[in-house]
């Protein structure tokens, strides 16, 4: 063994994935629920703290339930969105914001639909499951913001309705039963098989169709890099996989871009 080999330690992974970033020409992002949890917000499946610990996400955030009874639909996403209205970006966002800024990905594809990734500055976010920013009355089409529906909410007065129509209000998120925006996936597809290197942040890779863009990246030739805890199914296809706290973890991989 050469000398200078003798006692080497192994790049950190944080490391590691700093030098892929360098090294790549189109990188893209892939977040969920994950990146989001150092804002306060929960994931959907951790057991003691998941969203769906506790109710069926089939009877509560399905299309079929906010047709059916928009009232009892409107009692649970009211509780989420009242929760979401002051939540604000944690490093994590702030740190894909700044790597974009420096042209070193190419933009954010998103599962999340809490809005921290515009919040946090990034420009070019595909919210593939939509987003809370609006409710929308599916009979005229009017948008309403999300702070006015909390206000509706807060009134007391069941489930928010459209001024003009009086019909219930729909979140302008992807529900159970819905399929995701054509012109969203269309773009995170594009992106996907163009990029020479993804990140994959704070998701489990199992929910579809968005589990498909790792494997779009891989075919067209590109790496792949996992900073999220627990398993997936991309673990053995991974340049370089961080567990940690994902905030911890970037600010880590940012330090060692300033190197």
């Amino acid at each position: 063994m050469p000398a200078q080999a003798v006692g080497a330690r192994r790049p950190s992974g944080a490391a590691r994935l700093a030098a892929l970033i360098r090294g790549a020409e189109r990188a893209v992002v892939l977040t969920g629920a994950g990146i989001s949890v150092p804002s306060g917000i929960p994931d959907f499946r951790s057991p003691g703290t998941g969203l769906w610990q506790n109710v069926d996400p089939m009877e509560v955030a399905h299309i079929d339930a906010w047709r059916g009874d928009p009232d009892r639909f409107w009692a649970f996403y009211g509780q989420r969105f009242a929760s979401l209205i002051d939540t604000r970006p944690n490093p994590a966002h702030r740190v894909l914001a700044e790597l974009e800024r420096q042209g070193r990905v190419r933009g954010v594809i998103t599962q999340n639909i809490d809005r921290l990734h515009r919040m946090a500055g990034s420009r070019r976010v595909i919210e593939v499951h939509g987003s809370i920013e609006f409710s929308r009355c599916l009979r005229c089409g009017g948008r309403v913001s999300l702070d006015r529906v909390v206000e509706l909410l807060r009134a007391g007065d069941g489930a928010p309705k459209c001024v003009e129509c009086s019909v219930p209000l729909k979140p302008d998120v992807v529900l159970f039963g819905e399929l995701l925006p054509e012109e969203a996936m269309a773009e995170a597809q594009q992106l996907a098989a163009q990029a020479d290197l993804m990140i994959c942040i704070g998701s489990s890779l199992t929910v579809y169709p968005v589990a498909l863009l790792p494997e779009l990246t891989r075919r067209a030739g590109g790496r792949l890099a996992l900073v999220t805890a627990g398993e997936t199914p991309f673990d053995c296809q991974a340049e370089v996989k961080l567990e940690g706290d994902v905030a911890d973890e970037l600010e880590a991989v940012r330090a060692e871009l300033l190197v």
